[in-house]
């Protein structure tokens, strides 16, 4: 028996100061899943009918450069919903398809339709700042229907961080008008002065028509079709919307969604082409064409623009198999570089964008993300980048256009990025309304001490002097082929000198790992956590130090059977529902495996990828999120999603293309024109993988990887040059 209202238990919660700031809530549970659309800058979220906002779920509209231009799409029959039979993205995300009948339909009590007689089919894809739509409809039913087919409609021009959750005091003046026949406009004059308008434009013209609804009254014969255009165009003028050929649109959209410079990969495992296929084509949703080349987005429907150390990270995940992203990454963030100091962008010389953002919030800096440096791995991981992609290419010409921005990042962390000098890179916000922590885990309460008590700043992250330690090296190996011998000298020893300090620092032999963080105070946070995992990735870790964190990323603490938790189950924050606390992230995973196999740790790397399939092969579409909750696996049952996570997300989808190459051991020299396979491995689920259309240099090879008894057996299929492949044991 429940008891009475004025004995219920209480609940005391700890009292927090003012909003978490840039908090996601969680909307409720929606009725219908939700299904994503990219083009550039302009994605859609619709729920599983093609409608936008019909049900609950509060990220659903057509949003171009951060701001909702559509908040309300609903087909409509007879006044009310229909039924869903299915609904399906395309395998290349290019296309949704809905496909609809009618529920029964009564007149008087009297059954004048009955249910599955209609067949409705919506085909919705988006293409330059436009989403287009075809409604058909077709009469299954032996005698003739007559029925109204309607569309509501409506914008609310909310920002992104409104849609997220943040209040405003004050906001522009939006209008609206039926500008001709079969044609809305819908305006916002923003307090940024910044015009933002919808334009839809039905064909034919509906019969009735309003500034938010749209009706047809349908007469179809036995087996008759018909069909309703609609194109709602995302723009920042008041011009009359006008038409936009349906089939045309289409014919291109399709066209861009073929990527002839990626390597193409199948296996002998059919749902795991699935999760593979899913992941590319996620990547080519997310990649946007910038000024400066393809930068893939970092996910929707809240990191739908340039992100640093996103953009940075999925680039080092396909490197091996799209270096071309890689150099439009590093281009991209070159030309954003910070050049002078300010406080609330949280810019200093030298530095890498954390993030970029185009709605009027930013641009009155309600937010401060306009153009947003605000995290301190960026730079270095901006370095690795550089690095890894001329070993990857050889590309000498583009190392030497990147060489002045890649001296401005080396002096930043040689100077602002490290204030005290103590020789370790650190952050601590110049503004109260930047983000508390600036590692890749930003949650306010994700870096903290043994006992639980947040660390406070400036920190010194234990991963980030994995980066600046592998940046360092990398960019000294670059630099020799470049005849700065002095320089490369200098960059060596730089590297070595903190190699020696982070292992004095930051090993904690009473938790037998490296600390998260050092605080303010220069005191480790003994806390474990899959940052120590990271560390292997940039090679700074000892070899006894690393065998035993890979034991430790590998024990169940950690190790949950779908993946390694952010932290592990012992420590003090732990929460297996948390963002940052004890969830489990594929991108955190595949660094911490390209680590793993870095160390020689092959058996625990097909751990790891066994446990993020396994986790696919529950997931919608075969589909990594963002990020999931890090419960224990148990038997006969899926893993537990996380709400609000973002689907498709980059890194999450680079997760896989890493992990092959993590169980490969794959390493390039340009120069000699080689692909060597160190220690190869398959993992279990997997007996064949081949291999097309890899490249080194300017030629590519075709192979297929076997598995046999001990080990694995290379057979090249095509070879256009003289690439060299080989396999290396020990």
């Amino acid at each position: 028996m429940l008891p009475s209202p004025d004995k219920a238990p209480v609940i005391d919660l700890p009292v927090q100061e003012g909003e978490v700031p840039f908090y996601i809530p969680a909307t409720g549970p929606s009725a219908r899943p939700r299904r994503n659309l990219k083009h550039n800058d302009c994605f859609a979220v619709f729920d599983s009918h093609g409608d936008i906002g019909a049900s609950a779920g509060g990220s659903d509209g057509l949003y171009f450069r951060d701001t909702r231009f559509l908040g309300h799409l609903e087909l409509l029959l007879n006044g009310g919903p229909l039924l869903l039979l299915g609904s399906n993205i395309r395998d290349d995300n290019a296309l949704l398809t809905v496909d609809l009948t009618n529920p029964d339909i009564y007149f008087e009590n009297k059954l004048i339709l009955p249910k599955d007689t209609l067949h409705v089919v919506r085909t919705i894809f988006l293409w330059n700042n436009t989403a287009y739509q075809r409604v058909r409809i077709h009469n299954h039913g032996d005698r003739a229907i007559r029925c109204v087919l309607g569309m509501t409609f409506s914008s609310d021009f909310a920002d992104l961080f409104e849609v997220r959750g943040m209040r405003r005091e004050r906001r522009g003046r939006a209008s609206s008008e039926v500008t001709g026949p079969g044609q809305v406009l819908m305006r916002y004059d923003g307090l940024d002065d910044v015009m933002r308008c919808t334009g839809l434009c039905f064909e034919p013209a509906p019969e009735r028509l309003s500034t938010g609804s749209a009706s047809y009254t349908l007469h179809l014969e036995p087996d008759e079709t018909e069909a309703i255009d609609l194109t709602i165009e995302c723009r920042n003028d008041a011009r009359a919307p006008v038409h936009h050929p349906f089939r045309r649109g289409m014919r291109a959209a399709l066209q861009e969604r073929r990527l002839s410079q990626v390597t193409t990969i199948t296996t002998s495992n059919a749902i795991f082409n699935e999760m593979l296929q899913r992941s590319v084509a996620d990547l080519a949703m997310l990649v946007t064409q910038t000024p400066q080349g393809p930068y893939p987005y970092a996910g929707i429907p809240w990191y739908s623009t340039t992100f640093g150390r996103d953009g940075i990270i999925t680039a080092i995940q396909t490197l091996w198999c799209w270096p071309d992203l890689a150099r439009g990454v590093l281009r991209r963030l070159a030309a954003l570089q910070a050049s002078d100091f300010d406080a609330m962008a949280d810019a200093e010389p030298g530095k890498i964008l954390h993030e970029m953002r185009g709605g009027e919030m930013a641009e009155l800096r309600e937010v401060p993300f306009k153009l947003y440096y605000g995290s301190v791995d960026s730079t270095p991981l901006f370095l690795l980048l550089a690095g890894l992609y001329f070993e990857r290419t050889g590309d000498q010409d583009f190392l030497r256009e990147l060489w002045p921005h890649l001296e401005r990042a080396l002096d930043w962390i040689d100077g602002p990025g490290d204030p005290d000098q103590d020789g370790f890179v650190e952050y601590h916000r110049r503004n109260d309304d930047g983000l508390v922590n600036q590692g890749w885990k930003d949650s306010q309460d994700a870096i903290f001490h043994a006992d639980g008590t947040l660390a406070i700043g400036p920190i010194a992250l234990c991963e980030v002097q994995g980066y600046v330690y592998a940046a360092k090296v990398s960019i000294a190996a670059a630099a020799r082929k470049l005849g700065k011998h002095q320089e490369a000298d200098a960059l060596e020893q730089a590297a070595d000198k903190l190699k020696r300090q982070f292992q004095a620092a930051f090993w904690c032999d009473e938790i037998g790992t490296y600390a998260i963080a050092l605080d303010g105070r220069k005191r480790p946070c003994r806390t474990r956590s899959s940052n120590a995992g990271q560390v292997l990735f940039g090679g700074i870790a000892a070899p006894d130090h690393a065998n035993a964190i890979a034991a430790q990323m590998m024990h169940p603490s950690f190790f949950s059977g779908w993946g390694i938790r952010t932290i592990g189950r012992d420590e003090a924050r732990y929460n297996p529902m948390s963002y940052h606390n004890g969830s489990i992230w594929p991108h955190d995973n595949s660094m911490i495996a390209a680590g793993l196999a870095r160390y020689g740790h092959k058996g625990s790397v097909a751990r790891v990828f066994g446990g993020l399939f396994d986790a696919a092969t529950y997931m919608d579409l075969r589909r990594l999120p963002e990020l999931y909750c890090g419960f224990r696996r148990g038997r006969g049952r899926g893993p537990t999603l996380y709400p609000v996570a973002c689907a498709p997300q980059a890194w999450a989808a680079g997760a896989t293309l890493q992990l092959i190459q993590a169980s490969l051991g794959m390493e390039f020299d340009s120069d000699r024109q080689e692909i060597v396979l160190r220690n190869p491995q398959l993992p279990p689920f997997l007996e064949t993988m081949t291999l097309r259309n890899l490249k080194v240099g300017q030629s590519s090879v075709d192979m297929t990887i076997s598995r046999q008894t001990d080990g694995v057996a290379s057979q090249i299929l095509r070879n256009d040059s003289h690439v060299k492949v080989s396999v290396s044991f020990g």
